[in-house]
């Protein structure tokens, strides 16, 4: 189900807890599983609640609460724009408009090239430096004005 490299890494992971609590790493080893699939089916969070001796149904509670998991395919490049009151205060929901306009597209959908999906997110610490977007989970760009979000559009689709 998955690659012996993510193992590797989903074992590495396990060591840093006693030997009885490897479902502690269940937060990190879907972070791998997905990075692996792209996104977690109901096949690889059962495969990764087995790996850690967990109930699939256990696994998908944690993969169905934080919104870094992705429960259904996405595209190349998922936006995720924090819409908290603080962050929507200092210009996030104006934006998440910008983005969805420029786009062509809602939250929750993909553009139909397949490259972006635009996701809304919650609390991501960086309030004073709002909006703040998230690129696949991993890049936060801050302090983002229409301007700096058109760029970014641009920069990700030049890659894709």
């Amino acid at each position: 189900m998955l690659s012996a490299e993510s193992l590797k890494k989903i074992d590495r992971e396990i060591a840093k807890y006693p030997a009885d609590q490897k479902q502690s790493a269940v937060m990190a080893a879907l972070v791998i599983a997905q990075d692996e699939k792209g996104w977690l089916a109901p096949e690889t969070i059962d495969f990764v609640g087995g790996y850690l001796g967990m109930a699939p149904v256990a696994v998908y509670e944690v993969a169905s609460f934080y919104n870094m998991y992705n429960l259904q395919p996405t595209g190349k490049f998922k936006l995720t724009i924090c819409t908290c009151l603080p962050c929507g205060l200092q210009g996030s929901l104006a934006a998440a408009d910008h983005l969805k306009s420029r786009l062509g597209i809602d939250f929750n959908e993909t553009t139909p090239d397949g490259k972006f999906t635009l996701k809304e997110g919650e609390c991501m610490g960086a309030c004073a430096m709002a909006p703040v977007v998230l690129v696949n989970n991993k890049r936060m760009c801050d302090s983002m004005s229409n301007s700096k979000l058109d760029a970014l559009v641009d920069e990700l689709g030049k890659g894709a």
